[in-house]
Formats: structure tokens, sequence, C-alpha cells
């Protein structure tokens, strides 16, 4: 049997996804020439060459383990062939032993290629934000459609292999005096400049997401509840010096047994409580009650 190593196949996601990367890098722009900022244009490129080097990653690794298995099905092969068959009880044992030892990278590759369809869905649902159809036209950031596919992803995460993730959802205060005072056009201006501001000051990881009229969630992958409420609350301090306006905050971080609505319902809770404790503010859900957290953040 001949082995090319070049020849191995690489699973369709993975051609999907660089044909998306491909597709992203030279063809969004040119459809909204001279709508982004150049900070989120850097970002947005950052976190496609982030996407393009995690699909690498899981490609090369698959190719050593098909390398290293093909090795072992060789060797396990030429003594199956040698194993002779006029000796039953001798053959049978020998062929026993045999299957044990070739058992045993054949599990892990199993494991390997399982592990690798779950990195694959992952990215290709950060790959998912770049398109137009998951992107809001106002503010340029993820809408509903592109949220549900980050925490769909985060949530498969976290029920495979337990890792962390929070939310935090903030929301503009008084916003409809701000358009009924200065008018939709200044508001819709509000909306696209607090946007960028919140883009502009997350990871390449995190997904911001346009979650209703002036309503924006941030879906932090690996952070805990302490991490997004520090995160939060120097949002909010940030926003408060740098626009003419304030916003409250609430977080969450993702649980056993959740779905998409009882943690962004818990994220709901805490900000319909900061609102009620006179806005801005920042609130956080224990998954019990939700509780003010200014006093536990530093500026």
């Amino acid at each position: 049997m001949n082995f090319n190593f070049l020849a191995i196949p690489i699973p369709v996601q993975l051609l999907l996804a660089f044909v998306a990367i491909v597709g992203y890098v030279f063809g969004r722009r040119s459809k909204r020439p001279g709508g982004e900022s150049p900070g989120r244009s850097r970002r947005e490129l950052r976190r496609a060459q982030l996407v393009a080097a995690e699909l690498e990653k899981i490609a090369w690794d698959l190719r050593k383990a098909l390398v290293r298995h093909h090795a072992s099905v060789h060797k396990f092969r030429d003594k199956v062939g040698k194993l002779d068959a006029r000796q039953q009880d001798s053959a049978w044992k020998d062929l026993c032993r045999e299957a044990e030892e070739i058992l045993r990278p054949t599990l892990r590759l199993a494991a390997q290629i399982s592990n690798a369809h779950e990195e694959i869905r992952q990215q290709s649902a950060n790959l998912m934000t770049f398109t137009e159809v998951r992107t809001d036209p106002l503010t340029g950031v993820n809408n509903r459609r592109g949220l549900d596919d980050a925490l769909g992803a985060q949530l498969a995460l976290m029920n495979r292999y337990g890792t962390r993730f929070s939310i935090a959802m903030f929301d503009i205060d008084r916003f409809k005096q701000i358009n009924d005072v200065q008018g939709h056009l200044f508001g819709d201006q509000i909306l696209t400049q607090l946007a960028r501001m919140i883009d502009e000051s997350v990871r390449e990881t995190d997904v911001v997401a346009r979650f209703g009229g002036e309503e924006f969630l941030v879906v932090m992958p690996e952070t805990d509840l302490e991490g997004a409420t520090k995160f939060a609350d120097r949002l909010r301090q940030q926003i408060a010096q740098e626009m003419p306006l304030t916003v409250s905050g609430g977080v969450a971080e993702g649980m056993d047994g959740d779905s998409h609505e009882s943690l962004v319902a818990r994220a709901d809770t805490a900000l319909y409580a900061a609102k009620s404790a006179g806005r801005n503010c920042i609130f956080r859900h224990t998954g019990e009650t939700a509780e003010m957290v200014n006093s536990l953040v530093t500026a």
C-alpha cells in the first residue's frame, strides 16, 4: 500500500472554512467601502488570521496523527499476514495480542478526530461572524443570528469539555430621551460609536453583537464571572468618560444545563436590576440572585 502524505483528504469543514476566510479578506470590504473604522478592520483581520492559524493547526495535527496511525495499521497488517493459520491456538493468541496493540492507537485517533470536529465547529462559528448575513447593518457588529451561533458554540464546548465562558449585556441609559431630543439620526450615530467602542475593547476571541435596539451583548470565551465583571465595569467607566451617555450592564456565566435563553435571561435579570438601582452600574447574576458589583471592581 502506497501512502502519500500530501494526499490525505482534508475534512470538508476545513475546506469551507478556508474558502470563507478568503471570501472575507478579499470580498467584504469591497461591499462596504469606508463603512468600518481602521481599528475595527485591523481587529477583524487579526481575528481572521487567528482562525486561519487554528484551522491550520487542526489540519496539521490530524495529518500527523493519520501518518502515525497508518504506520501502526501497516505493521498490524504485516503481522497478521505472517500468522500461520495451521497452528490455530497459537495463531489465535497472536491475533488477540496484535489486535490489542492496534486498538490503542486506533482509539487515540478516534478521540483526536472527535476533538478536531468540535474545534472545527468552534472555528466555523467564528468564521460565521464575518459574513454579512450575521452582521447588523447599522453598527457592523454581529446581529442576533451571529450571536446565536457564538452562544451555541460556547455552550457545546462547555457541555463537552467543561470550558468556562461568560456574557455581558449593556443597555444605553435613557436612550429614548436621546432620540426624542436630538433626533433618530443622532441616535443612530450614538449606536454606531458605542458599538465601535465595545468592539475595540474586547479580545480577538470575544464576540460582540447588537442584541436589541440599544442593547449590546459580549460573549467572552474562557472567562469566569469575576473576569467578565471586571471587564464590564471597566467598559462602563470608559463609556461614561468618553461618550455623552452612560450604560447599565448585566453579567452572567454559563452554567450546567444552560440554554441560550436561560443564560441570556440571567444577564437580562442582572441588567434590569442595574436599571432599577439607578442606572450607570453593573450587576452580575450568581445563578441564584443578581448583585451589584461596582464596589468589587477597581477602576
